[in-house]
This record gives C-alpha cells, structure tokens and sequence, in this order.
C-alpha cells in the first residue's frame, strides 16, 4: 500500500527505548550546552514545560500529545509575558 508517509518512527523501530535510541536531553543537560556556559536566569514555568516534556517520553501517545500541548500553552503564555514588559 502506497500513500502518505505517516509521522513517527520507521516501521519496526522500538518506542521502548532500545539500545540506540536517543533519550531527550534534561533541563540541566540542555542549560549545560549553552555556548560559553552562560545560562540565562532560571524560570520555574519554563522549567516545569521541559520538564513535562521529557517525561512524557514514556508515556502512552494520547498522554504525550496532551502534555506536549499543555507545555505548548506553558511557553507560548511566559513568552506573551516578556513581550508585554
């Protein structure tokens, strides 16, 4: 069967985890990669968002998509609030 390629990953490829599959980075991890090792001034939302992120990971896929919509909803309202002051 032909037809639009379906997002995801390739056809017999864990979700589990195996051996080379890549994990998210942690919060910690991905303020460590800053170049320079300048990090910006923590933001609990912004924290908890990537937080919820990375541990979605391991969930069913209809509890991934409401975590990653929520933590959407999280950063997109902290970004609203920069631009306003």
């Amino acid at each position: 069967m032909t037809g639009l390629p379906r997002p995801g990953p390739a056809q017999g490829v864990s979700l589990a985890g195996g051996s080379g599959a890549p994990r998210p980075a942690t919060p910690a991890g991905l303020a460590a990669g800053k170049a320079g090792g300048d990090t910006a001034a923590p933001n609990p939302a912004v924290d908890a968002a990537v937080q919820a992120m990375v541990n979605a990971a391991g969930l069913p896929l209809a509890d991934q998509i409401a975590q990653y919509e929520a933590a959407y909803d999280t950063l997109r309202e902290t970004l609203a609030s920069i631009d306003q002051s």
